[in-house]
């Protein structure tokens, strides 16, 4: 196991910087999430921890020592791609064993680590059979194993599970998760996904456009957006973000509610016009308009349905509703967070 450590990291494509300055800490044994829009540099970062891509500037260190210069083998890093990149014509055992074979590891000591490998991920069953004969969990965990047979002191994966379905996401999402809590593996995952970024990150790295906009645990991330792009970026329904002179006022859907729910608490209040809802089961999604903002500006509401019910809250009638004020962010003119105006 490895620390990874990254000082401004510049790559540019002709005079185009796809990765612009990236500096990241990540300790040995972290899970870390570079979280963005598509094309906002983080595959290429990646690719570039990895070997496979050369950066323009900067400093690539990995346990203490400085890779700048070594091929992707020699770097002790294991990648895996979003297609997975398993041979067709393979059987999984082949698959398992391919980097190893490639490194001229003698058969014995092969045998021993694909052993090892298919039994930690549960696919001991399935070693002779062939890719194609695999559900898309199967393949996942055999792709892992892969990479895990050349035992990597960190663990590269970009967009894991974009080619499963919601169920399958969900239960992948747990299992990586927990596999990497056993070993103890460093690991960069690379998403654009929001939901597997706050579950699994230990701490999760907000990139766009080529740098990194936050870096911070899941919940320092959501409760406190340093800027208004992870505001409403991170969160679904993202973030409410009320333009002011001079700046806006921000809050989340879950924290604004109607008044009579406010109690005791200290409060900012807010006339909202609402013109539709969802219900959604667990919860009830409120879209609207406040008095006295751009009428533009889509506010949203997430409430509970055991208290809000459809009959309360008419489309095209006006409700008190409020925010606790310690729950209300605050942006300059430059889209920062800043203290209360």
């Amino acid at each position: 196991m490895a620390a990874v450590l990254t000082r401004d990291i510049v790559k540019k494509f002709g005079e185009v910087p796809a990765v612009n300055g990236i500096s990241l800490n990540i300790p040995d044994g972290e899970f870390m999430v570079l979280l963005g829009p598509s094309g906002c540099g983080k595959t290429t970062y990646l690719r570039i921890i990895c070997g496979l891509e050369q950066q323009t500037s900067g400093d690539l260190l990995i346990g203490g020592n400085i890779v700048n210069e070594l091929p992707p083998r020699a770097r002790g890093v294991a990648m895996m791609f979003q297609s997975y990149g398993l041979y067709p014509h393979y059987t999984v055992r082949n698959n398992i064993a391919f980097p190893l074979k490639t490194q001229r590891v003698p058969r014995v000591e092969i045998d021993k680590k694909v052993e090892w490998a298919s039994q930690l991920l549960g696919i001991k069953r399935l070693l002779d059979r062939k890719p194609r004969e695999l559900s898309g969990g199967e393949r996942q965990r055999v792709a892992l194993a892969r990479a895990l047979v050349r035992e990597p002191t960190a663990l590269l994966l970009d967009e894991p599970l974009s080619n499963l379905d919601a169920k399958l996401r969900a239960s992948a999402r747990l299992e990586i998760k927990a596999f990497q809590q056993r070993v103890g593996l460093t690991t960069i995952y690379v998403t654009h996904d929001q939901v597997e970024a706050m579950g699994m990150g230990d701490r999760i790295a907000v990139i766009d456009g080529g740098r990194v906009r936050q870096v911070g645990t899941p919940t320092e991330i959501y409760d406190d957006p340093a800027d208004r792009f992870v505001a409403t970026f991170v969160g679904t329904p993202p973030m409410n973000i009320l333009d002011q002179n001079g700046g806006a006022v921000g809050f989340r859907p879950e924290n604004f509610l109607p008044k009579d729910m406010m109690e005791d608490q200290s409060f900012a209040e807010f006339n909202f016009r609402v013109d539709r809802s969802e219900y959604l089961g667990s919860e009830r999604i409120v879209y609207g308009v406040v008095e006295g903002f751009d009428p533009k500006q889509i506010v949203t509401a997430k409430l509970p349905p055991a208290h809000v019910d459809e009959a309360s809250i008419r489309p095209g009638e006006w409700h008190p509703f409020a925010v606790r004020n310690a729950a209300l962010r605050y942006f300059d003119a430059d889209g920062n967070r800043a203290s209360r105006h």
